[in-house]
Order: C-alpha cells, then sequence, then structure tokens
C-alpha cells in the first residue's frame, strides 16, 4: 500500500461514528457555530422571548440562543432527522431546550406560539420550501418575526468538491453539494418569504472567513458529517484515494499555515407575521 493510500485509509477509518454525531463533533465547531451566531446577533433576541429553531440539527442555533433568552424564556428545536434529535438532547444547554422530531412543512406547535423562529442551513434542503416558510408563520405569534439563513453562491473550495464528487463517487453525490448553495438568491429569498405571508421584509448578504483543519481533514470529516457519508462507505479504498488526489492539489491555494480557509458567502431573509 503506498503512503497516499495509508494516509486516506486512516484518515478516512479513524473517523468513526454516526453522520449527527460526527456533525456535531466537526462540522458545528468550524461552520455550524460562527453562522449561528451571525443568525442569533442579527435577529436581536430579548430576554424572555419563545424561539423556536427549525431544522435544528444537533441543536446549535438553539443553545446560542438559549442564554440571550434567559430563565424567563423558552426555547425549542425541530428536526426531521432522529439522529440528529438524539445528538441534540445530549448536549448541555444554558436553558432547558424542548426537542421535537418533525418536519419543517408540519410542525408540532399550536398557532401563535412563537416571537422568532429561526432556520440555519436547512431552508435550501426542504422538498417544499414553502410550506415550511408558511409553518414558520403559522406558529409565530401576531407580532412574532422568523429569520432564515441559506449559504451560497458556492466557494471555490465546494466547487472542487462538486466536481471531485462526480468524477469518484456518483452524480447524486454530487448533486447534495450543489442543493447546499442552491438558494442564496435575495429576490428569491425575498419572493419566497412574501408568499408565505411575511411582512417588512430584510434581506442581508454577508460573508465571514472561517479557518477549518487541515485539508485532508476537513475532506474526510464533511463526508462523515453529510449524507455523503452512504455513498463514500459504499466505495473501496482505491476510489477514495482517487477522489483525495482530484480535490486536495486545487485546495491548495485555500490553504494557510496548514488549514483551509474558507470565505463564505451566506444570505439572511428575515420578516415579521
Amino acid at each position: 500500500m503506498s503512503e497516499t493510500r495509508t494516509s486516506v485509509a486512516r484518515s478516512f477509518e479513524a473517523l468513526g461514528g454516526t453522520a449527527p454525531q460526527n456533525y456535531e463533533r466537526y462540522f458545528v465547531p468550524v461552520i455550524g457555530r460562527p453562522l449561528a451566531e451571525a443568525l442569533v446577533d442579527l435577529a436581536d433576541i430579548q430576554p424572555g422571548e419563545r424561539v423556536l429553531d427549525v431544522a435544528c440539527g444537533t441543536g446549535i442555533v438553539a443553545r446560542v440562543a438559549a442564554p440571550r433568552i434567559g430563565p424567563e424564556g423558552t426555547v425549542a428545536g425541530a428536526d426531521i432527522n432522529p439522529g440528529m434529535v438524539t445528538v441534540a438532547r445530549s448536549l448541555p444547554a444554558d436553558v432547558p431546550i424542548q426537542w421535537h422530531e418533525a418536519s419543517a412543512d408540519s410542525l408540532p406547535f399550536p398557532d401563535d406560539t412563537f416571537n422568532l423562529v429561526l432556520c440555519q442551513l436547512g431552508l435550501q434542503f426542504f422538498p417544499d420550501r414553502a410550506a415550511a416558510l408558511r409553518e414558520m408563520h403559522r406558529v409565530l405569534l401576531p407580532s412574532g418575526r422568523a429569520s432564515v439563513l441559506v449559504p451560497g453562491p458556492a466557494p471555490e473550495i465546494f466547487v472542487v468538491l462538486e466536481d471531485a464528487l462526480e468524477a469518484n463517487f456518483t452524480a447524486d453525490a454530487a448533486a447534495f453539494v450543489q442543493v447546499v448553495f442552491s438558494l442564496h438568491e435575495p429576490e428569491a429569498l425575498r419572493e419566497l418569504m412574501a408568499e408565505a405571508g411575511f411582512r417588512r421584509i430584510e434581506v442581508d448578504t454577508c460573508a465571514k472567513t472561517l479557518r477549518l483543519p487541515a485539508p485532508e481533514e476537513f475532506l474526510w470529516q464533511y463526508v462523515y458529517s453529510t449524507p455523503l457519508l452512504a455513498a463514500a462507505a459504499g466505495l473501496d479504498e482505491s476510489a477514495r484515494t482517487e477522489l483525495t488526489h482530484h480535490v486536495l492539489p486545487s485546495w491548495q491555494p485555500f490553504t494557510q499555515d496548514g488549514r483551509l480557509v474558507l470565505e463564505l458567502g451566506y444570505t439572511v431573509a428575515s420578516g415579521a407575521k
């Protein structure tokens, strides 16, 4: 076995865990938390408010919001993935958080329940985006508001990854990366929010510089933290080595002091009920 193949095998096999566990372990610290903090800052949460995190994943937005709400407020999170909800329930938070396994287009809450609904990195994946936004609107109090964060356009790092996945994995694997960055145009978001009934809509385009792990580490951490894990697990070591050979040389211009640097654009759409 060559040194490169040995390295790839170790990088892939050393991670272990389920995709939700790895999402919390690897994705949240370097991407999920910085974006959650940005979203919560923009939402201007007030003490005592009732807040819902839709498509909460392992709950980073809810956990970032919790200390700003204080003991008089309430926080809830909802996600369709039972593995994500299980991880969310296992993690400590500053105030108790209610976790629900539920689809974004069928939220298990009465009308007029929350002051604020937040949704990070989820709307682009919903089969029916309009229905999900209508549900967010429905569960808000008459004075309530919602803020949705979606990433894009696709950074060059992920354009490279998409190409490599199509060449070395499957078209479906590459399509996952496409979907991640498929909804970020301000006018498209404004129109979706308006159709769902939101008023006073504001759309902000933003960017963050994120320092990721070393390229090979991040490659397999990202694969292991996402639905790409199933595709990667079904391939042999040779195919995984080819993916590494495809990606890493093209990622070198985006490294600094041995770490990958991601310039990530994102859009936040906010509206009042």
